[in-house]
């Protein structure tokens, strides 16, 4: 195994152990990880169109339209018709919607904190610098090939 193969195994790795966690998290406040990131775009981009959730959640319509569909079941999410364009909807979180996010959200970023505090001495710095330079070389490598 090469070592850019190891490196790749081991961000997966993480990306496991990040995302098990998560939903093991998310699932005590009954929200799927998918769920809880709507409510994060959403509560971070007041009037968002659905369009532009399903970009930022790297999902497609119709799942962003199904997840849509139960958070305002559940009383979470509203649609609003745009202003100036009616076919349009825009995305807002219910009182409801606004006080699980803000609950979630907290539980979450200590969780964060607790899980990322084992890094040794400038090691966050490090990785962010790494992994930030890698994630945008992905994101411009999938818009010029995708």
């Amino acid at each position: 195994m090469t070592s850019r193969e190891h490196l790749y195994d081991l961000i997966k790795e993480s990306f496991l152990l990040l995302d098990f966690g998560d939903r093991a998290l998310f699932e005590r406040y009954g929200l799927s990880v998918s769920r809880y990131y709507a409510l994060y775009h959403i509560a971070g981009n007041p009037g968002l169109s659905p369009s532009r959730l399903s970009q930022l959640m790297f999902c497609d319509k119709s799942n962003i339209t199904r997840l849509l569909q139960g958070l305002e079941a559940d009383g979470y999410v509203m649609r609003h018709a745009h202003e100036r364009d009616a076919r349009i909807q825009r995305l807002f979180l219910t009182d409801e919607g606004q006080r699980l996010h803000d609950q979630v959200c907290a539980a979450h970023m200590d969780f964060i904190h607790k899980r990322l505090s084992t890094l040794p001495s400038g090691a966050t710095e490090q990785l962010v610098a790494a992994l930030g330079y890698l994630n945008k070389a992905l994101a411009e490598s999938e818009l010029v090939n995708g």
